[in-house]
């Protein structure tokens, strides 16, 4: 199944949409490609805020911050996301018992790209209106989103593992 067809049933069935693609065999480089795929569109995401914030404040050039937040988004955070998949297997491991790196990596790196296309609304809404109440409302609704997913995708990572135990 195509991508944006199974990103679109993930906001009605994440725990099939996760279970699909592990039956798919994923491996690492897929995974990966998520990943850069979700920080990409979290990078486009910055752009309206970064010229808002440039027009505001022309101190510091559009060009500047797009180079910062290149190297924040691209670079850094990516590494931060598998230190954070790292701590979440742990967590599992804790309470269900032995979990798969790449199966939690799977639902974690696939519920952030799920909803980066909720983060792409969430940046034009910050060029238009700033800061404001709305934007930070929908920042709530992305992080909703984005819990709701992790939740079934790990609570399917779960069930695959005392499946194949």
């Amino acid at each position: 199944m195509s991508l944006v067809r199974n990103i679109a049933r993930s906001y009605r069935r994440p725990g099939e949409v996760v279970a699909g693609l592990d039956a798919q065999g994923l491996r690492e480089p897929q995974l990966l490609f998520f990943l850069t795929l979700a920080c990409g569109l979290i990078y486009v995401a910055q752009w309206p805020g970064l010229a808002r914030a440039a027009a505001v404040d022309p101190s510091v050039s559009f060009e500047q911050r797009m180079g910062g937040a290149l190297f924040g988004v691209m670079f850094m955070l990516p590494l931060l996301l598998y230190g954070v998949a790292g701590l979440l297997q742990l967590g599992l491991r804790l309470v269900a018992g032995p979990v798969s790196g790449l199966r939690v990596r799977l639902a974690f790196f696939w519920a952030l790209l799920c909803v980066a296309p909720l983060m792409l609304v969430q940046g034009g809404l910050r060029g238009i209106a700033g800061l404001g109440p709305e934007v930070q409302l929908f920042g709530f609704v992305v992080l909703g989103a984005f819990l709701y997913i992790l939740g079934a995708g790990l609570r399917r990572v779960v069930q695959l593992e005392r499946g194949a135990a």
